[in-house]
């Protein structure tokens, strides 16, 4: 043991613990070594503490601007105590009367004023002394300290004139020194405007004092002037006034006022230049937002990196469109100067109380202060859309979050970005819209599901539904104008009139009876104990008193007032309504007058008696009496193979009476659990074996349908990070990327356009310049796992570059995507990519177009390919996207088109009105044919008051799928349906059915318009039929029809006719043409045609006046020949007619259904519970057993 310890090594003393306790380590040999920032000298110790520490500099020349205040209160009593003579003697200029006590004080101040000044020569010294010795400062400080130390060494010198009252100079030029100090030491650097103001302020007061004193002291040897005098002469003096009656006498007090005023004269315009300058500045830069207003205000702050009118234009409407948010105030933090538009609206008196402008960045904690950043309610950053390079626009905007993060932890953040990819960047934010996420899955629905861009866009802007006016000329324009006004609300259960009714019931009861009551449409609910928002979650779901309700209604249910005219309705059995009648009317709200005007106008909701007589005479009867003036339209559904919209059996009767509908069951009896095959297509389960068949032999010789599988899935290589997973159609092998290149041939597939391929539906061709990442949220929708593989159209990518292998990646996944590299601009492009066989082309705009030397201009050349496209084919469905919202007013532009321009009178005086919506009456807009991703801006701005809207418009658009919540989709209204009548009835129908809740119709009218004798002529030319050899007109109006205008003349009854049966139109057509060249032969065979030399002259007069229809249908098929495609599919004489579409928002359950009407649905989970209802249905509901999510003839998104 002994050896053990040996070998073991004592720990060093400072390690053990008795040494610790007895203190034995602090014997060691170690030795502390300290280390300064600054040298540990005594000039640099004095340094520190009078000039570099900025507080205790601070303090250093706060004393010396108090000792040079003192000194100049000395010489002031000095003067009040001196008595001259009355005779004049030049030696009272040099000697004066100086008490005993009053000399020793200015000794002791001029004393310690001359140490520090020699103090801080020597700590300024830096090597040159004449720098230091020459300064006015301490020239001044040495006229006016060396000689009261003078006087103490000779006492005769007691009584000389000292120029003390210059110690006011050195007093200014201190306190400017103190100010700079106290700025740095509170972190102040932007009050350059007070500092300019204190300057000049001192500098005038100083020049003034400096000719009081220098005239009193002068004067003494003449008029002998008092203080009083003094200051009253250099008043009137430096005001240009001159009375006159107080004047020096002597030539040195006169010297003096010339120089003082020459003096004065130089450097007064000077500091007022600097001050004007800096008031300038100041206003550039907008001051700052003060810290009492931000604690008392309300204020939010909106930072963007370029202001632009339009975008503040569009903040400014929707944010102030809600009655809460009238108090508060909007600070925009801008690094850009304001521009003369900018300026000229912010000082509009609604604005100028409301919006202030700094001009900062968001990356320097001053500006964020000066914009009070910790004390905002929100705060918005906007992308720069304009920039050339969008990825460092959006890098910019990361950094600004990233900055206001970490200044204002707690401030809410809502952010717009750019790319998707850069989402993940700023997954902290409160809320955040991607703008080409929302604008290519909006671009997709349009495809499949029409006008869905309008749809989002009218639900996301606020409306007072008072747009065109109230004496609108087309009921078209009424209706939609009503109808636009809807938006999404929300409210709780238990605290709604609405719903609090229909506690306990399935949701689909509380839907259709509170849109039959009060017109409101439920789309949507969420559970307390959840954040997730479900759309339709369908019959299964509950009502609980804690669910938050979302529904389309004009107004929320605290802005309406509920007025009952003619009975009070009360529950009853059977569902119908029994009571007396009563009129109740809750009192309005706090809004303002025009606001109460509004509500009482539009939102008033008349309870009208809604019993009806059913024929079974149990449940709620059939819905053909309107309660509520709102507009939207049905949906055809199928269910287990049999259309639920179809005709009931009619009983033994055969008189006509009005077919009834189940009732809307308030709780389902039975669930059933659907078996739905994941791998499997259930289109297969609908067609049966027939529809099996006819799926093989469409597969036969085509690649990707004989020797690939499809499946049901989640896509296995997502683009970005951030993006939703969503169950799609996809191949169970991926396609090599040389087979997605469709205008090229492979080993695997030998063809080369689209004609080969043999598709059996449609095509959708997407133009975009390059394959960003976005485009993946355009092919996600259009291959939903609930859409029918049957109905699937093949998409092709018109790309102006090569895409990168990751996007091919990622789309090679995808059954029956393709890409081509062409030009939207390139007709031979456009041919080979299958344009003849294309249902709809998108146009998105282009990233390297958005900037241009004109603002407006960056569409030109997408609206001039546009209007290509729609000459070259007007059959051709084409949607696009723009810019600027102003710029759809050129979209299919009819130059002699006088609705078109009465329309452009109405969108100015909406304008002038002030109104959210100025474009909604364009034709393009309201029929869903143009898209500015703009319009999404108002999305973020909603979502500060609607904190759901961001959720919802994803859940519509498909970009997220929640678990139990259903989807959009559509579906077309035929003959066979319209025995239901009216938009209430289908209402009940759906939900008694399949579940499905209608939010809205998108409705085709028949545009007719008066049209003169010339374009008659002109249009039976048109429509000739071209497969029959044309004959030479000899007639012909010299006026030429524009080729957009593809409508026949149709004024009577007749004409209307052949406008809905294009048979009858084509065959009227012909006649007038056949009719035309008898004409034509009876005049020709008198002149003898017989001649070739006739017969070439006819010819080229022919060719001559062919129509522009003809030239370019026949460039088409010329260039179709040339690349080796067959014309004989293409049709250029297909006629669309003048027609107009528009959008009803949550019509009134009278709302009348047309034909061809689409009706927006938001449709069920189909992998949710399904509910059996066939035991609780009559037989006359019609058959309802199979699965909810079998449908067949529907359009589904």
């Amino acid at each position: 043991m002994v050896e053990l310890e040996k070998e073991v090594l004592p720990l060093p003393p400072r390690y053990r613990f008795r040494d610790l306790l007895l203190g034995d380590w602090q014997t060691d040999d170690r030795v502390q070594v300290e280390f300064y920032v600054n040298e540990n000298t005594f000039k640099e110790r004095l340094k520190l503490f009078f000039i570099k520490n900025q507080r205790s500099s601070l303090r250093v020349r706060l004393f010396n601007f108090f000792l040079k205040v003192v000194s100049c209160l000395l010489y002031i009593v000095r003067v009040l105590l001196d008595d001259p003579r009355e005779e004049r003697d030049w030696s009272l200029i040099i000697w004066v009367n100086r008490p005993l006590p009053l000399w020793a004080l200015q000794v002791l101040v001029a004393f310690i004023s001359f140490s520090e000044t020699m103090l801080l020569v020597y700590l300024s010294y830096k090597g040159n002394v004449w720098e230091q010795v020459l300064r006015i400062p301490f020239i001044l400080e040495m006229i006016s300290a060396v000689p009261f130390v003078i006087t103490v060494i000779l006492p005769s010198l007691r009584n000389l004139f000292i120029p003390v009252f210059l110690n006011c100079w050195l007093a200014k030029h201190a306190l400017e020194n103190m100010i700079n100090d106290l700025h740095r030491a509170i972190q102040r650097t932007h009050s350059a405007m007070f500092n300019q103001v204190l300057i000049l302020i001192s500098t005038l007061l100083c020049l003034i004092f400096t000719c009081i004193c220098g005239i009193q002291h002068l004067e003494r040897a003449g008029n002998n002037l008092t203080l009083f005098d003094s200051l009253y002469f250099c008043v009137v003096t430096f005001s240009t006034v001159g009375f006159g009656d107080v004047t020096p006498q002597i030539w040195p007090s006169q010297l003096l006022v010339v120089i003082m005023i020459c003096v004065a004269l130089i450097v007064l315009p000077i500091q007022f230049e600097q001050l004007a300058f800096l008031w300038m500045e100041r206003q550039k830069s907008g001051g700052n937002y003060s810290r009492y207003r931000a604690q008392t205000e309300k204020h939010v702050v909106l930072c963007v990196s370029c202001l632009k009118i339009d975008l503040l234009m569009d903040f400014l409407n929707e944010f102030f469109a809600h009655p809460r948010l009238q108090d508060y105030y909007v600070v925009i933090l801008c690094p850009a100067e304001m521009d003369v538009q900018v300026r000229r609206v912010l000082h509009i008196p609604l604005w100028a109380q409301r919006v202030i402008y700094l001009q900062g960045s968001a990356l320097k904690d001053q500006d964020l202060m000066r914009a009070k950043m910790d004390d905002a309610e929100a705060c918005f950053i906007l992308s720069n859309r304009f920039e050339v390079d969008r990825f460092a626009a959006d890098h910019q905007t990361i950094l600004r979050a990233w900055a206001v993060k970490d200044f204002a932890p707690n401030c809410p953040l809502y952010v717009q970005i750019l790319k998707p990819e850069n989402k993940f960047h700023i997954k902290f934010a409160d809320h955040v819209v991607c703008e080409e996420e929302f604008k290519y899955a909006m671009l997709a629905l349009n495809c499949v599901c029409p006008a869905t861009s309008t749809l989002i866009t009218l639900l996301i802007h606020s409306s007072r539904g008072q747009e065109g006016g109230a004496g609108s000329v087309d009921q078209w324009q009424r209706t939609y104008r009503r109808c636009a006004a809807n938006e999404v609300h929300h409210i709780r259960l238990e605290e709604s009139k609405f719903f609090g009714e229909y506690q306990g019931k399935s949701f689909t009861f509380a839907s259709f009876h509170a849109h039959k009551k009060y017109g409101v449409c439920l789309i949507g609910v969420r559970r307390m104990d959840t954040a997730n928002i479900l759309l339709n979650p369908g019959p299964c779901h509950i009502m609980g008193a804690s669910d938050t309700c979302f529904y389309i209604n004009i107004s929320k249910e605290e802005n309406s007032a509920f007025v009952r005219g003619h009975r009070e309705p009360v529950r009853g059995p059977g569902g119908e309504s029994r009571g007396v009648p009563q009129t109740i009317y809750h009192g309005l709200t706090r809004l303002p007058v025009h606001s109460i005007i509004a509500s009482m106008g539009t939102v008033a909701i008349d309870l009208q008696d809604s019993s009806d007589s059913s024929p079974e005479g149990t449940g709620p009867p059939a819905l053909g009496s309107g309660t509520v003036s709102r507009s939207r339209s049905g949906s055809r559904t199928e269910v287990g193979g049999c259309n639920t919209l179809a005709l009931p059996a009619m009983g033994g009767s055969g008189e006509e009476r009005r077919h009834s509908i189940a009732p809307v069951l308030e709780v389902v009896d039975r669930v059933h659990n659907p078996t739905f095959d994941l791998l499997g297509d259930q289109s297969e389960d609908e067609g049966g074996d027939d529809g099996k068949e006819e799926e093989e032999g469409e597969q036969k010789g085509q690649w990707w349908g004989a020797h690939c599988e499809w499946v049901k899935g989640y896509p296995l290589n997502s683009p970005y990070i951030g993006s939703s997973p969503a169950l799609c159609h996809l191949l169970q092998e991926k396609m090599p990327f040389c087979c997605l290149r469709l205008d090229k041939a492979c080993h695997h597939m030998p063809y080369e356009d689209a004609r080969s391929y043999g598709f059996k539906n449609k095509l959708i061709i997407v133009s975009a310049e390059s394959a960003g990442n976005g485009l993946y949220n355009f092919i996600v929708p259009l291959r939903a796992y609930y859409r029918p593989r049957k109905e699937l159209n093949p998409i092709v990518l018109l790309l102006e570059n090569v895409p990168e292998a990751d996007f091919l990646e990622a789309i090679c996944w995808f059954p029956m995507v393709y890409y081509t590299v062409g030009s939207i601009d390139n007709l031979d492009s456009l041919l080979r990519c299958g344009v003849t066989l294309a249902d709809t082309m998108v146009v998105v705009d282009k990233e390297s177009s958005m900037i241009a030397e004109e603002d407006y201009m960056a569409d030109a050349k997408t609206i001039v390919n546009v209007q290509t496209l729609f000459r070259l084919f007007p059959a051709l469905s084409i949607i696009t996207e723009l810019t600027h919202p102003a710029n759809m007013r050129f979209m299919q532009f009819k130059v002699k088109d006088h609705y078109s321009l009465a329309l452009s009178k109405l969108e100015k005086k909406e304008r002038e009105r002030g109104s959210n919506l100025v474009f909604m009456f364009r034709l393009p807009f309201a029929a869903g044919k143009v898209f500015s991703v703009s319009m999404l801006d108002t999305l973020l701005y909603q979502s500060f008051v609607k904190d759901y809207m961001i959720s919802i418009t994803r859940l519509l658009l498909g970009l997220d799928s929640m678990p139990g919540s259903g989807f959009l989709c559509a579906m077309k209204i035929t003959e066979e349906d319209l025995w239901i009548r009216t938009y209430g009835r289908l209402y009940q129908k759906l939900c008694s059915s399949t579940g499905d809740i209608p939010i809205g119709i998108y409705r085709t009218e028949a545009h007719k318009l008066p049209v003169s004798e010339s374009q008659v002529s002109i249009t039976v030319e048109d429509y000739e039929d071209t497969r029959e050899p044309r004959e030479p007109l000899l007639c012909r109006s010299g006026l030429h029809r524009n080729s957009t205008s593809s409508e026949p003349p149709s004024s009577s009854s007749t004409s209307s006719q052949a406008m809905d049966h294009p048979l009858l139109r084509r065959k009227s057509m012909q006649w007038a043409r056949r009719l035309s060249r008898k004409g034509g032969r009876s005049s020709g065979g008198a002149k003898g045609v017989g001649s070739a030399a006739e017969r070439i002259s006819q010819q080229r007069l022919s060719l001559f006046r062919r129509s522009e229809r003809q030239e370019l249908n026949a460039l088409v098929r010329t260039r179709m020949k040339h690349l080796g495609l067959s014309p004989s599919g293409f049709n250029g004489m297909t006629d669309q007619g003048n027609r107009l579409s528009y959008i009803l928002i949550n019509p009134s359950p009278d709302t009348r259904l047309e034909l061809h009407d689409v009706v927006y649905l938001i449709r069920p989970d189909l992998l949710s519970p399904v509910p059996n209802q066939a035991g609780a249905r009559k037989p006359s509901a019609g058959p309802a057993e199979g699965h909810r999510f079998d449908t067949q003839d529907s359009t589904h998104l």
